[in-house]
């Protein structure tokens, strides 16, 4: 995993011109990369400052005049419910000034955990620094998109906006005089079509290559069309499992990398399906092999030093590390329905596979919730943390909030980290893991619920309303798995019962 301070990259040129749109609107966006120093207004979601009006009014402008050059005929406006699925509506270019400047009108009712009927009209206000022109409309008129904030009539923010939990959160971490950084890996299957009777492309392993690994091609094009959105790749490959594959994005602050993260599924599913095949980020798919996740490598920083890094100290993890680590382990069961917020999730976290099922952390330890990954000599600013129980399916705006505030618990508290433990937890028998005080991760979603049920941190990160309603989500989708009665149960016990 490539961690280190560079928060932009160069992408390749590209034929069709876009090498000169990609440049510019780096440049444009050159601060923007590091958001979490913005003290958000709480009506108009911008500083009061007058530097930031003077960068607001800059980015709207080449907003407007790209548009206009480009020949951009529709922007989408995308925004996501609380469960985190992409929505979307697209306006003209007439219609943007007024959309920069006041926001879109919208029925919030109709949108899962928004609002009720009778409180039904909401606004969404496009971030002029998210604007990228999307790379697979081929063949149509030019179009672009924006990421939203959601606001009242009234101008205020929306409580049930995921992307307004998240700001509010790096606001929190700005006031302890902390920028939160992520960079993940996200996994994903590529499958021939979206049937239940699953079928892969391949039978690849971890890093094959050709003939084995049918769909490095598939990557590249996503790679590409990552790339013109100003997504730089740190690496790509084959996963363990067949048909599997992962892609490495480079860190950023932890709002663009939500939105990035949203951006990213979008653009694995678009360009699969150019290639007439579908791509998924379903935790377990198959059976027998591992499923997907999306480890996610986290740090802190105060100005320009990593707040993570201490040369004097043991593995050079500093108090604060120590203490961020120390919150995640406290609150891990509280954080997991947020992180991993399937049934499908938890057939991933179990025993046999590559993917945690105790909460522990170790250095360089696979096995571990919580890995050190081990740095290159010399580059203090890549010292992290690894949380690796997520998955690519949550809705990162509300994870990445829950596992900074409890990172964030643990450093203001003083929570004292307990010894490491690795892959020698398995080891353990179930008692002499009670005597170590290692607790197993939430077996299936309905631990998870009950966990953060009681978690007064989930609840006052989330707010009232995200939080009542992801879980009222959550308890019916327990319900009605409950109710199901699946294949395994029917080949299994119809024939002798």
């Amino acid at each position: 995993m490539l961690f280190h301070r560079q928060r932009t990259a160069s992408t390749v040129s590209h034929k069709d011109g876009t090498q000169e749109f990609q440049t510019g609107n780096r440049n444009v966006n050159a601060l923007l990369q590091d958001r979490s120093h913005l003290a958000l207004h709480p009506k108009v979601n911008t500083l009061g400052a007058p530097r930031s009006w003077r960068l607001m009014d800059r980015q709207k402008e080449y907003v407007l005049s790209t548009v206009k050059e480009r020949g951009i005929r529709f922007i989408r406006l995308w925004f996501t419910d609380v469960q985190g699925f992409l929505k979307s509506f697209a306006i003209t270019p007439a219609e943007l000034e007024v959309a920069l400047d006041e926001g879109v009108s919208f029925d919030g009712s109709a949108i899962d955990g928004f609002s009720r009927s009778h409180e039904a009209d909401m606004l969404a206000r496009p971030d002029p620094s998210t604007f990228q022109i999307l790379p697979f409309t081929s063949g149509q008129p030019g179009v672009a998109r924006m990421f939203c904030d959601i606001v009242t009539p009234e101008g205020d923010p929306f409580p049930g906006d995921p992307r307004w939990v998240l700001k509010q959160t790096l606001n929190r971490a700005a006031e302890l005089g902390y920028s939160f950084y992520v960079a993940p890996e996200i996994e994903f299957f590529y499958f021939e079509d979206s049937s239940p009777d699953t079928k892969v492309l391949d039978r690849g392993g971890y890093f094959d290559l050709t003939p084995l690994d049918v769909a490095q091609e598939y990557r590249r094009s996503t790679i590409v069309a990552l790339e013109k959105l100003g997504i730089p790749v740190a690496f790509s490959h084959h996963e363990v499992s067949p048909s599997q594959h992962e892609l490495g994005l480079r860190h950023t602050d932890a709002l663009t990398m939500a939105d990035t993260i949203m951006t990213t599924r979008l653009t694995v599913k678009e360009v699969a399906m150019e290639h007439g095949i579908y791509a998924t980020f379903m935790p377990k798919p198959l059976e027998a092999v591992d499923g997907s996740g999306m480890h996610l490598h986290l740090s802190l920083f105060k100005g320009d030093e990593n707040a993570f890094h201490d040369p004097d100290a043991d593995l050079g993890l500093s108090k604060e590390a120590r203490g961020f680590i120390a919150g995640l382990l406290t609150h891990a069961s509280e954080l997991t329905a947020v992180t991993n917020q399937w049934v499908n999730s938890y057939k991933r976290l179990v025993t046999g596979f590559d993917a945690p099922i105790f909460e522990t952390w170790a250095r360089n330890d696979q096995s571990a919730l919580v890995r050190i990954p081990a740095t290159k000599k010399g580059k203090i600013d890549s010292t992290r943390i690894e949380y690796r129980s997520p998955d690519a399916s949550c809705n990162p705006y509300l994870a990445l909030s829950v596992i900074l505030a409890a990172g964030l618990d643990g450093i203001e508290n003083d929570y004292k980290l307990p010894p490491q433990m690795g892959s020698d937890v398995l080891a353990m028998s179930p008692r002499e893991r009670v005597d170590a005080g290692v607790r197993h991760i939430p077996r299936n979603l309905a631990e998870a619920i009950r966990s953060m049920e009681s978690s007064d941190l989930v609840r006052d990160t989330l707010g009232d309303h995200v939080f009542e309603w992801f879980l009222r989500n959550k308890k019916r989708e327990w319900a009605r798995y409950e109710q199901h009665v699946s294949q395994y149960e029917l080949e299994e016990y119809l024939p002798i019962l």
